[in-house]
């Protein structure tokens, strides 16, 4: 079960790649691409979790939410 994690882990990292920079290309707007992209990747991180001994994986899943919001709140900024 944890190579079946793994690979959808890596498509979803492939999809967020994928994703946000077609939005980007659509709406020429690099703050949507962003959230897709890292929403993808948020996923990705999510079904780490289901891996047997995830707790460090959680650390990992805390950092692209952290970094998430904080790239989200610079971009409005501007």
């Amino acid at each position: 079960m944890t190579a079946l994690l793994q690979y959808a882990s890596l498509l979803c990292v492939g999809a967020g790649l994928i994703s946000g920079a077609l939005a980007l290309l659509a709406g020429r707007d690099a703050l949507a691409g962003l959230r897709v992209a890292l929403d993808f990747w948020l996923a990705a991180g999510l079904l780490r979790l289901a891996e047997p001994n995830a707790l460090t994986t959680l650390l990992g899943v805390a950092i692209i939410i952290a970094v998430r919001q904080v790239v989200v709140a610079a971009l409005r900024a501007r």
